[in-house]
């Protein structure tokens, strides 16, 4: 009998880390593999980015929608419930023997429960990580604690999730699902990227994204605009921004951005500009800034330098590209500065990533498919007592 593995993404960057171990279990004929989307994956307003899977050839087995028009608490909290609510129908329908989620949206939660209930084991990605600034270090040790098996990015990452009470022998080190990607990845020239995205680098650029820091209650518009004020010193650097997740108040990010964006020529907005262009964009600017994982998870096996804003991703292993600093407007003048300078370049000449260990995807479809779903109880580990 074939395997039944249901893979569930919410969003551009989740999909765009899932995408290789998504095609190895597609190919396999011993595998059936449903691809369910949601989130802002079915969203206009964040550019209906299922339509990247499509053009992948991947078959999108079911989207279920649970977004609503407006991001403040109350409107997530009825996402969340709407989410266990159509995911909980959805698994009745696929039956999956096991499924498999990265990360820590709020939107994975949903699944996560409707599994817990449903009894329908969980392979979780990105376990074990900690981002002080957001509701997701809780959401994501919820879903740890929900799951059979870890796939984790580090030995730090690994002893977390085993201090959480999990079984050492379910916990697996595999390395970065976007080091994994990057190293495989097929880049465009410069010129070619120019003329897809309609755009025009400049001598120097910087790609920007940044979150709501969803621990700072009604703050996303002051610290944006601060930001922004700072930036628009810079008249020499081009600024590629890209969209803001649809967490708590991300939408008055992303309009404070659009009215700078159509004042300041030096400047670009972007919906989504999917793996494909995100990575060749690191290819060619000088630097990631903002509050994204990308520039922990990702940033360090381009070499790039990287200005992390405020508490969001404090917490998660790093290299030493990453300058972090508490949102003022001088902090992000200086870092700006710094990240020209002669002495932070020479830093980044022989960067090691913490998340560099290769082939995470296969690792992580050979151990699912070995997996005998069977026996999917669990016990509390106490590590103390080994």
């Amino acid at each position: 009998m074939k395997k039944k593995i249901c893979v569930i993404t919410g969003n551009r960057a989740e999909y765009g880390l899932l995408k290789k171990l998504i095609f190895l279990l597609n190919s396999d004929k011993d595998i059936n593999l449903n691809l369910v989307v949601t989130g802002s994956h079915i969203s206009k307003e964040f550019g209906n980015t299922y339509k990247e899977i499509l053009n992948d050839g991947i078959k999108i087995k079911e989207k279920i929608p649970i977004l609503t028009s407006s991001d403040k608490p109350v409107d997530i909290c009825n996402s969340i419930g709407k989410g266990v609510i159509e995911f909980s129908k959805s698994l009745e329908r696929l039956k999956p023997h096991i499924v498999v989620l990265l990360g820590d949206r709020y939107e994975l939660l949903s699944v996560a429960t409707a599994c817990l209930v449903c009894q329908i084991p969980i392979a979780h990605i990105h376990g074990g990580e900690t981002t002080l600034g957001a509701i997701d270090e809780s959401i994501r040790h919820s879903i740890t604690k929900m799951s059979l098996l870890h796939f984790v990015t580090t030995l730090n990452h690994k002893r977390r999730v085993i201090q959480l009470g999990e079984d050492p022998k379910k916990v697996f080190h595999v390395g970065g699902f976007g080091h994994d990607a990057i190293s495989s990845f097929k880049f465009s020239k410069k010129n070619q990227l120019e003329k897809m995205l309609n755009i025009q680098f400049l001598k120097k650029n910087i790609i920007f994204t940044y979150h709501p820091v969803t621990l700072d209650r009604n703050e996303s518009r002051k610290q944006i605009n601060t930001i922004l004020k700072a930036i628009k010193k810079f008249k020499d650097i081009y600024f590629i921004f890209t969209m803001a997740n649809s967490d708590t108040y991300g939408k008055v990010i992303n309009k404070e951005i659009i009215k700078f964006v159509k004042k300041n020529k030096n400047t670009v907005f972007f919906q989504s500009l999917g793996q494909q262009n995100y990575y060749n964009c690191l290819k060619y600017v000088d630097a990631i800034m903002g509050n994204s994982s990308s520039g922990i998870l990702e940033a360090p096996s381009f070499n790039l330098p990287v200005i992390n804003i405020g508490d969001r991703q404090k917490g998660r292993d790093q290299a030493n590209n990453v300058i972090n600093i508490d949102l003022s407007y001088s902090n992000i003048l200086n870092a700006i500065k710094k990240i020209y300078s002669k002495e932070f370049k020479n830093i980044n000449i022989k960067l090691k990533s913490p998340y560099g260990k290769k082939n995470a995807s296969m690792s992580t479809y050979k151990i699912i498919k070995k997996v005998n779903f069977q026996n999917t109880k669990k016990k509390f580990f106490d590590f103390y007592n080994v």
